[in-house]
């Protein structure tokens, strides 16, 4: 690591939804460890902006250009953000810090829908009209794209899906629950109480293999024939103009995050897939994803 820089005040760490959200609990998660970890030597707070899923938090970061104290949780809205016109800067010129995991994606209804399996759901797609499915947490997203890959399978045209979009995944269950919308395509955790306790019942994960614990017998798509294997992946990200001590403190200090015990149960515990990469993977990645995720917005009809 680059000898220099290290934290002199308070670490702000934004999270573009709200308590309980996506971008909410890996922000809770990491800030527990860098803490319990003493990694970081000063105190350190959460600060949720929610909106434009994650369009807002990342604004915030981009007023801090050069200040290694203030990050932000990542995600792919922030690509497709800029390429569905919600937001203007350029998030290139950000720093990715670190890769942290991937999560994927459940697709849910309650306890007593009529929906018993995938093929229900597949089926009740190829109309995608007259079904209303609860996501957070803005169109374009990979949740989105999940869907339109599904209605894609079915023979339908994917921007004919009705959707109730949110800005938490918590408000997609209970729009669920209230009956307001047939199915959920939400973050695997996200359903973890409902399911657990009978009230709702996981169709299908749009993961590479099987879940665990709760999701253990919830088939993936791919399984079923399918092509449907995409995640969000969530990791830190700092603001323009970080200099390489400045990225070299917090790759060391998120590497031994990653590393630890705690983490790992963590990742268990919320059906998070260990994906990590540094810095400079990490930039690899987005450029890769922003191809990919470009493409689907055209098939969604949100891009010419």
């Amino acid at each position: 690591m680059t000898a220099g820089w290290r934290p002199q005040r308070a670490i702000e760490l934004l999270a573009g939804t709200p308590a309980g959200g996506g971008q909410d609990r890996p922000a809770r998660a990491l800030l527990q460890a860098l803490e319990t970890g003493g990694l970081i030597g000063v105190p350190a707070q959460l600060v949720n902006i929610p909106g434009r899923g994650g369009g807002n938090a990342w604004d915030q970061l981009a007023r801090h250009a050069g200040d290694a104290h203030v990050v932000a949780i990542n995600s792919p809205t922030l690509i497709t953000n800029r390429q569905l016109g919600v937001s203007t800067f350029d998030d290139t010129a950000l720093t990715p810090l670190a890769t942290l995991y991937t999560e994927y994606i459940a697709f849910l209804v309650r306890a007593d829908s009529a929906i018993a399996d995938a093929a229900g759901l597949l089926a009740h797609l190829r109309d995608p009209a007259a079904i209303t499915i609860a996501m957070a947490t803005a169109r374009g997203n990979t949740n989105h794209m999940a869907l339109a890959q599904l209605a894609r399978h079915a023979g339908a045209d994917p921007r004919a899906l009705r959707l109730h979009v949110f800005d938490s995944a918590r408000h997609a269950v209970a729009d669920l629950l209230d009956g307001k919308a047939e199915v959920a395509a939400i973050t695997a955790v996200s359903a973890a109480p409902e399911l657990a306790a009978g009230r709702l019942r996981a169709l299908a994960v749009s993961a590479p293999q099987r879940l665990g614990d709760l999701y253990a017998g919830t088939p993936a798509w791919s399984e079923l024939g399918v092509d449907c294997v995409i995640g969000t992946w969530r990791g830190v990200i700092g603001a323009a103009g970080l200099d390489a001590s400045q990225i070299g403190w917090w790759e060391n200090a998120l590497g031994q995050v990653a590393a630890s015990t705690a983490w790992r149960e963590e990742l268990r515990r919320q059906y998070w897939v260990d994906t990590w990469a540094g810095p400079a993977a990490s930039r690899d990645l987005l450029e890769r994803e922003r191809g990919m995720l470009a493409h689907l917005l055209v098939d969604l009809g949100l891009c010419a």
